[in-house]
């Protein structure tokens, strides 16, 4: 990869109908009729440990000298009649953010999970009460069904218990086929392989569309060109890097952007194939 997409994956290329707030962490992106905010809740060091998949080699021509980041994220959807929210992260700094947006949690309508590890739905409760005392929960009924019943994550079962019967699970489509709306706009898409029942969303509007691909990659800047390195996060590495191979090649083939949990800010961006591997460029 030449040192020119590097610096471009770093700090972003091209975009449209945007605008960025990094040193708040937050940015803009507008799908039609859709308002997306990129939510960065926490950024760290990245650590090319958890990818073990990487030889020297690769770590050598991807990963800058100085090192990279590795971001937190969540994604807020202001859409017509509607607060959205997708992901909670771990619930640190991401309500200070959503507040600066002019939203606080009783405004939420639904929160959208894309799956139920702790980085995502610790927003969900705050001293043992639910947090979006308004909204209806909703995931994969094969997420809900692993989490709560065959390997138990007992993190998880006291947040969905605290929604009761506002927790919704359903069925996500599959890339390819004809995709069902959970919400008007919005549809989920079955991404599994990172967890047994992880779930993009597809969020669409006025001809213009967005794909949420939750945790489909943690090092961008390697699992970009490399899709087929997965991360020791992922529970199933096979499936993990189908899946992730799968979004890169629909979002570069019907020119969709994608947005990642983990990708650092603006942590939206358009994907190009570049050999057996993807080139993301960054939303600016």
């Amino acid at each position: 990869m030449k040192k020119e997409i590097i610096i471009g994956l770093l700090f972003g290329a091209v975009a449209a109908g945007c605008f960025a707030s990094e040193s708040d962490g937050i940015f803009s992106y507008r799908v039609g009729e859709f308002e997306v905010y990129m939510l960065v809740e926490s950024e760290s060091n990245g650590n090319t440990s958890i990818i073990p998949g990487a030889d020297a080699a690769t770590l050598s021509r991807y990963i800058p000298a100085g090192g990279f980041k590795h971001s937190t994220n969540a994604f807020l959807i202001k859409a017509p009649g509607r607060i959205i929210l997708v992901d909670t992260a771990f619930g640190r700094t991401i309500f200070d953010k959503m507040k600066s947006l002019g939203v606080e949690p009783d405004q939420v309508d639904a929160v959208l999970i894309t799956h139920l590890h702790g980085d995502h739905i610790g927003g969900l409760q705050s001293n043992g009460r639910a947090v979006f005392t308004k909204a209806k929960v909703y995931l994969s009924a094969r997420e809900h069904e692993y989490f709560t019943k065959t390997q138990v994550n007992r993190a998880a079962v006291t947040a969905l218990t605290l929604y009761g019967s506002n927790v919704i699970t359903f069925e996500p489509g599959e890339l390819g086929s004809t995709l069902r709306e959970l919400l008007p706009g919005i549809s989920p898409i079955a991404a599994y392989g990172h967890t047994p029942g992880h779930t993009a969303y597809l969020v669409q509007s006025d001809g213009a569309r967005l794909i949420i691909a939750g945790d489909f990659l943690h090092v961008a800047l390697v699992q970009f060109p490399n899709p087929d390195i997965s991360a020791t996060y992922d529970m199933d590495q096979r499936a993990a890097a189908s899946v992730r191979r799968q979004l890169m090649d629909y979002a570069a083939r019907n020119r969709i952007p994608l947005g990642g949990m983990h990708m650092v800010y603006p942590g939206i961006g358009t994907v190009e194939t570049d050999g057996n591997g993807y080139r993301f460029i960054p939303a600016r």
